[in-house]
């Protein structure tokens, strides 16, 4: 992989462990000649894993829609920054930029960008890796519900099996460098569920 998108928080949670987790992640990225694709922006977990990546000199592209580079929060020091009209052409510049996905924790818009970007794996319309670091336990919940979709026959199991989630970001890495995407075939009919 040589190019990464990461959704994450404008904020930095309740815990330190988030932000030591977005530094530590950019870092890694960097070290790995992975180049972090972001929201461009300085503010939060966002600002933080572009630091991270800054401090061990790697490429780091962020991009923003014109409007929030007016609230002046785009970040000074980016490799590249690119400029957009609108939230939905961000997550589509964002996922033609990258290679793989990484979720950190975040609010409405990190699950928003998430489930954009799964459920275009679930169709088919790209076969990239998208990665959960579950920090600290952050997304349990979510992936309980995942679970539950899959029990309860709203979501079959290989697309529940498209989502890689550790703890760890060499595991997650690890597992991003060896996924094989599933093929997708035809929308199943109620007797296949």
């Amino acid at each position: 992989m040589k190019s990464i998108t990461v959704f994450c928080g404008s904020s930095f949670g309740t815990d330190k462990i988030y932000e030591e987790q977005a530094f530590l992640l950019g870092q890694t990225l960097a070290k790995q000649n992975i180049q972090l694709i972001y929201g461009g922006s300085e503010t939060g977990l966002m600002g933080t894993i572009a630091n991270g990546a800054l401090s061990e000199n790697g490429k780091v592209t962020g991009v923003l829609p014109q409007f929030l580079q007016a609230k002046e929060i785009a970040h000074k020091n980016l490799t590249e920054l690119v400029l957009v009209e609108t939230m939905h052409e961000r997550k589509t510049k964002m996922s033609d930029l990258c290679d793989g996905v990484i979720v950190l924790p975040g609010g409405y818009g990190t699950l928003e960008e998430f489930f954009e970007m799964i459920t275009w794996a679930q169709l088919g319309l790209h076969k990239k890796p998208i990665g959960i670091l579950n920090i600290d336990g952050f997304y349990n919940d979510l992936i309980n519900l995942v679970e539950n979709m899959v029990n309860k026959g709203f979501l079959k199991a290989v697309n529940r099996d498209m989502l890689l989630i550790s703890d760890t970001i060499d595991e997650l890495l690890e597992k991003m460098k060896n996924y094989q995407a599933p093929t997708v075939g035809k929308w199943i009919s109620k007797e296949e569920v």
